[in-house]
């Protein structure tokens, strides 16, 4: 297996975990941890789509990242 497709497969799957955890309310979109686990698992796709070139990914993922990133940012500022 290439690596490339391994790590994007780890990113991807946590995008995925959150989405799930969201969907049968374990996670609220107000937490932490969603946003951390959008956060890192955009930041890893992204990686992964500069990897390959591919560029619509790269700033789909860069926008998701940055979201993430301003959620975890919220939810220290809100405490």
């Amino acid at each position: 297996m290439d690596h490339s497709v391994l790590i994007g497969s780890i990113g991807v799957s946590l995008l995925l975990l959150a989405f799930i955890l969201n969907l049968f309310k374990i996670l609220k979109t107000s937490s932490f941890l969603y946003s951390f686990l959008n956060f890192l698992g955009a930041g890893i796709a992204c990686y992964t789509s500069v990897l390959i070139n591919f560029i619509p990914f790269v700033i789909l993922e860069v926008f998701w990242a940055l979201i993430g990133l301003w959620g975890m940012i919220r939810t220290f500022s809100n405490k």
